[in-house]
């Protein structure tokens, strides 16, 4: 081991497969059953799909100024400790090792395993391999832990083999949805299942929109259609690694998200113009794109989806495990968290440590099953954070030491901070049971500081 730093090997190609790639895991084939029946409207659906992509893009632009502006490893981390304090950015390290990055990295992996059961039985939850007293093992857990494992394996020899793995399953699974979207294009669309979605009365929804029962109704679906996309910052986490970051990173944000964007709201089209409304709130376990291949292709649809969503969310655990570990890899040079974290492999030039602590917390998560429950509020933890650190990026901009070379329009700024900052209050007046727990792990990293600060 060394101390020595990273170094810059990512191409502006790289940067982008990493932000698509992170982008798009399961969501996107599962979250529109849930969606349409929290909103039970084909346009509200729509819309929800189309605010939370422009929410997201808002997102992008934003972080990317602040990456231009302060091109440094660590990502959001180093925004915060730059624009407030080391307390705040401690704060966020601290979240989104024990809740945000790990709690979805671990259900990414136990979807990836629950959707192999769907073309091997024997990966089942009922197949209890072992009980260990405090959990108990089953075959679904057992593979995704085993994923964790081999995904962080492959990061460890090397980030050529990480961005190699990650360029691969990005251009299989866009080329995937790409598929979906001609198929059901060409062969799926009906069009009276368009009427039928599409046809409403005019003036009882303009009446009901004024309902602030609408609004939301409208904030808490936006949280299935926002974790699809959640992950849109993951590429400033690896600044370090990126050749020439104040000009790579804004592009990679830029092109990435808005590809992925593009392809979430074509996709939700093609479900909606080919599926009744009945349809995609029944779909079997919830997976829209299986029911739309099904009406395609018969009952081969299944297996078919199956494999692209196993592809797509191996894609996203890399590319969140890849980017995740560099944050407590700044954390520890700063001090922050343990010293071993901070050292490089001679060999493979990577954070070889920090890999395999996250891989570590992220099983164990797996184990006591508890990653459901944290992901109730990784969206909510998640925007808190986000909208601290777009404002904080508005009062920055009179520091004479902060000159990004690409600047984005206050829209963007406060169009993100008020969207996110209703969503936000939506979840906490309506979803507190399953929310407000992401504010106590949050005071909680808070209050820890003064101990890391002492040691």
């Amino acid at each position: 081991m060394s101390n020595e730093d990273l170094k810059r090997r990512l191409t502006l190609t790289d940067a982008i497969s990493i932000v698509a790639g992170s982008m798009i895991g399961c969501a996107i084939f599962i979250v529109t059953a849930q969606i349409s029946k929290e909103v039970n409207n084909a346009w509200l659906v729509l819309f929800v799909w189309i605010l939370a992509g422009i929410i997201t893009i808002f997102g992008s632009l934003c972080y990317g100024e602040l990456a231009s502006g302060i091109p440094d490893e660590g990502g959001q981390y180093i925004y915060l400790k730059k624009i407030f304090n080391e307390r705040t950015a401690f704060t966020y390290g601290t979240t989104l090792l024990l809740i945000i990055q790990t709690g979805t990295i671990a259900a990414v992996s136990t979807a990836f395993a629950k959707f192999a059961g769907l073309i091997f039985p024997y990966i089942s939850e009922t197949n209890i391999l072992l009980n260990l007293g405090f959990t108990e093992l089953s075959s679904v857990r057992l593979l995704a832990v085993l994923t964790i494992m081999l995904i962080t394996f492959i990061n460890s020899r090397g980030i050529g083999y990480g961005v190699f793995t990650q360029n691969l399953f990005t251009v299989t699974k866009i080329l995937s949805l790409v598929l979906i979207i001609g198929f059901g294009l060409f062969m799926g669309l009906n069009f009276d299942t368009i009427i039928s979605n599409f046809s409403f009365d005019f003036s009882s929804a303009i009446s009901g929109l004024k309902s602030f029962s609408v609004i939301h109704i409208v904030a808490t679906a936006l949280v299935g259609a926002l974790f699809a996309s959640i992950t849109w910052n993951n590429v400033t986490f690896i600044a370090g690694e990126v050749k020439s970051p104040e000009k790579n990173i804004p592009r990679a944000m830029i092109i990435g998200s808005g590809l992925v964007i593009a392809l979430y709201i074509l996709t939700n089209f093609i479900y909606l113009g080919s599926l009744s409304l009945t349809e995609i709130q029944n779909s079997m376990n919830d997976i829209v794109a299986a029911e739309l291949t099904n009406k395609i292709f018969s009952q081969t649809g299944l297996t078919l989806i199956a494999i692209v969503i196993m592809i797509s969310a191996f894609g996203c655990i890399n590319g969140m495990t890849l980017t995740g570990s560099r944050v407590y890899y700044k954390m520890a040079k700063d001090r922050l968290l343990f010293r071993p974290l901070a050292q490089i492999n001679r060999h493979t030039k990577v954070p070889v440590n920090s890999l395999w602590l996250q891989c570590g917390w992220i099983c164990l998560l797996i184990l006591l099953g508890t990653y459901s429950k944290l992901l109730d509020f990784v969206i909510y933890s998640s925007l808190i954070f986000y909208i601290i650190t777009i404002t904080g990026m508005w009062f920055y901009r009179k520091n004479s030491e902060y000159n990004p070379t690409f600047k984005v329009n206050q829209i963007c700024i406060w169009g993100f901070v008020i969207c996110s900052s209703i969503i936000v209050l939506c979840l906490s007046i309506y979803k507190k049971g399953s929310t407000l727990p992401g504010l106590l792990i949050i005071l909680i990293a808070y209050l820890t500081y003064p101990l890391w600060k002492k040691k």
